[in-house]
Formats: structure tokens, C-alpha cells, sequence
């Protein structure tokens, strides 16, 4: 026989929780003749067969029906599908935690995470410390945090030696400034990059030109460019997030954006960058759109991980007057504009393929300039000329 604190001891229970099991009638207490409460040999091994049930995921109210009755075969098959269910997702859970602490890769998580909630994922990455541009290489190419400082040195290896960072020529930009319906004196270029378009701009406008980047090294770029072409006077730069501009509203006639909405997201840039818009402001932004209705799987799969925003030129017409825009222009880029670009991207990929023959970056910037070259006019950049509606 034993006492209700012997029982406890043994059992690893308290005198609370056997109180109320000898409520419920799960064990059969005796009180003696001093007032103590003894409990027999059978009250300690139902406990203990209670608690191997209690430890398969049943209730207490489950357990006692097992041990009162014959088993109900469909609870425990049930039981034991929510069991595996709840393993399932806390193997997921661990996987994200092992995979955020470097103990494996996170290309799934960075996946269902883009699909699910493109726009908060990119935030969270930023909050992170990865820069946008950085933090949408790591969403749409690295997919993977803790690779991602060797990753971005790669890239950067690449594109430092470069001067243009996307596909443009000075053609294409004058042929959009000529369609801005008046002679801008306020302008605010976001994502110069190292200041190709801005040179053309200082000398065809007569503008104040602002200038937004947050990439140093573009920025003192842009500046050397533009004090080469005499136009340094015109242009002031700001080291700052497209995100988050930390500029007045409203003080900006034209605002020009190539290739470089696609990172915040074409409709987040065209909603957020309006209200930097004086009354009938202008916006001129190119971005890549589909420019047939089924192109070749091949680009439409790696496009479609690459650039999962991209659309055509029509769906984004839609998009920018419902952001509160009416269309002046659009027009698609010339050959010349993507040449301009993957071109010489290619050569600097041959350049360096010998000493980063490892390199993820390396590889997944030939396989972009070998696919890009082989399908365009199946995917091209499209220029909106943009006035902000009243």
C-alpha cells in the first residue's frame, strides 16, 4: 500500500493532480483509521499505463476511456494523424530556424515566402542589413542568407567593372524625355546607378537634377561621369533607400526611374513615388515585360523565378492608372539598348569564368546573359511616359 505522497513520488505527480485522477475514478483511494489515504499495488500501475498514454498524445479523457473500455481503434488513428501532422510542421520549424541560424540552406523558405508575401519578405530581408539590390539577388538568385556575403562579392566583382547595370541607350532616353510635355526644372532620377541616363539628362534639360541611390560607389560614379560631361553643377546625390526617400512630396516636375522599380515592385513603386509628384508631374520608369503572349518554357521558367512580378506592357498600363496615371507614351527599348548591356556583361563573364569557375554568382549570371541573348524580342524593357493624374 502506499500513501499518497509515495504514490506521487513514484508516479511524478502531485497530491493536486491524484486528488482529482481519484475524482475522475481513475484510481480508488482508501482512507485508514489515522486519516492517511493509501493507494494499492493496481492505483500505481494504472497510473503508469495512463501516463504511456498520456505520452502518445491522448487526453486524459481518451485515457481513461482506453483503460475503462475496449480501445476505439478510429480516435487513435485520428490521434495519431494529428501526431504526425504536428511532427510534420515542427520539422518544417526546425528546418527555417536551422537554415536562419546557417546550419542549411533556405531556398524553400525564400521560395513559399515570395510566392505567399512578395512585398513583406523583401522588407524583412532589408531589415535584415541586405540594401534592396542585394536583398533581391538573395530573394531571386542565392535564395540562400547564409552563402550570401560570398555571393553578393561575386557579383559585385562583376558589375563593379561595368558602367551600365541594365539594359538603356542614350537613344531611348532622349526619345522618352522628348515625349515629357514641357521643359522639366525639377528632377528626381531614382536608382541612377553609376549615372548614364543622368548625364544625358543634365544636357538636354535645364533642370535641377536630385539623384538617388544607395549605392556609394554608383553615386561618386555618377558624379565623376557628370563632371567629365561639365554638367556637375546641375546634380545633387542623395544616398538613400527608393523604399523610403527622404525628400519633401510634391516638389518633383519629372521624376525618371530605368530599370529600377522592379525592386521595391513595378505597383508599390508607381503608388508610393506619386506623391513625390508636383500637380501634373511626370513619371518616366522602364521596366522588362513580356512582349509575346507565350514565350519559349524555358525563359518563362527562369523568368519566372528571376522576375516572378513580370508581366506585359498592356498589364501594366492598367496597373499605373489605377495607381492614379494617365498614359502620355510607352515604348519598347531597341536592340541597341539591350546590347548595350548584355553584351558587354557576357564579356566580362568570359573574363572572369577561368578564376570563379566555382562561383554561384558567376553561373548564374551566364546562364542570364546566355538565355536573355537567345530569347529576346520574346522579353524586352518597355518605357512609360507617366502623367499624374488630377
Amino acid at each position: 500500500m502506499y500513501r499518497i505522497s509515495e504514490l506521487g513520488e513514484l508516479v511524478g505527480l502531485s497530491r493536486t493532480t491524484l486528488l482529482y485522477y481519484e475524482k475522475l475514478g481513475l484510481i480508488q483511494g482508501e482512507r485508514l483509521g489515522n486519516g492517511y489515504r493509501t493507494y494499492s499495488e493496481r492505483d500505481l500501475q494504472r497510473l503508469r499505463l495512463i501516463l504511456q498514454l498520456q505520452a502518445g498524445g491522448l487526453t486524459l479523457k481518451e485515457c481513461q476511456a482506453c483503460v475503462e473500455a475496449k480501445i476505439d481503434r478510429s480516435l487513435l488513428v485520428n490521434r495519431l494523424q494529428e501526431l504526425d501532422d504536428e511532427i510534420a510542421q515542427k520539422q518544417r520549424s526546425r528546418a527555417l530556424l536551422a537554415s536562419l541560424l546557417g546550419e542549411d540552406g533556405q531556398t524553400d523558405w525564400h521560395d513559399q515566402a515570395s510566392k505567399v508575401a512578395p512585398d513583406e519578405h523583401l522588407a524583412w530581408l532589408i531589415k535584415q542589413g541586405f540594401n534592396e539590390k542585394e536583398a533581391l539577388r538573395l530573394k531571386w538568385l542565392s535564395k540562400n542568407m547564409n552563402e550570401h556575403d560570398q555571393y553578393m562579392a561575386d557579383f559585385m566583382l562583376v558589375f563593379n567593372a561595368l558602367d551600365r547595370w541594365g539594359p538603356g541607350s542614350e537613344s531611348d532616353t532622349l526619345h522618352a524625355l522628348k515625349a515629357v510635355p514641357f521643359s522639366p526644372q525639377n528632377l528626381l532620377e531614382i536608382g541612377c546607378g553609376r549615372g548614364i541616363a543622368t548625364t544625358v539628362l543634365a544636357r538636354n534639360t535645364n533642370a535641377k537634377i536630385t539623384v538617388l541611390d544607395n549605392e556609394t560607389s554608383a553615386l561618386e560614379r555618377t558624379i565623376e561621369r557628370a563632371t567629365e560631361a561639365g554638367v556637375a553643377e546641375k546634380i545633387e546625390t542623395v544616398n538613400a533607400s527608393m523604399t523610403d526617400i527622404p525628400l519633401e512630396n510634391g516638389q518633383y516636375d519629372l521624376i525618371w526611374a530605368e530599370g529600377c522599380a522592379y525592386v521595391m515592385g513595378v505597383n508599390n513603386a508607381l503608388k508610393q513615388w506619386r506623391s513625390l509628384l508636383a500637380d501634373d508631374g511626370v513619371l518616366v520608369l522602364s521596366d522588362m515585360v513580356w512582349t509575346v503572349e507565350s514565350p519559349n518554357p524555358v525563359i518563362a521558367a527562369f523568368l519566372g523565378n528571376e522576375y516572378p512580378d513580370l508581366t506585359t506592357a498592356a498589364e501594366r498600363i492598367k496597373q499605373a492608372k489605377a495607381a492614379g496615371y494617365d498614359v502620355i507614351d510607352t515604348f519598347t527599348m531597341s536592340k541597341d539598348a539591350w546590347d548595350a548591356y548584355y553584351t558587354p556583361l557576357g564579356e566580362r563573364v568570359a573574363e572572369l569564368e577561368a578564376s570563379m569557375a566555382d562561383s554561384p554568382a558567376l553561373k548564374d549570371i551566364k546562364r542570364e546573359v546566355e538565355l536573355m541573348t537567345a530569347y529576346f524580342g520574346e522579353v524586352n524593357y518597355q518605357l512609360f511616359i507617366l502623367a499624374k493624374a488630377k
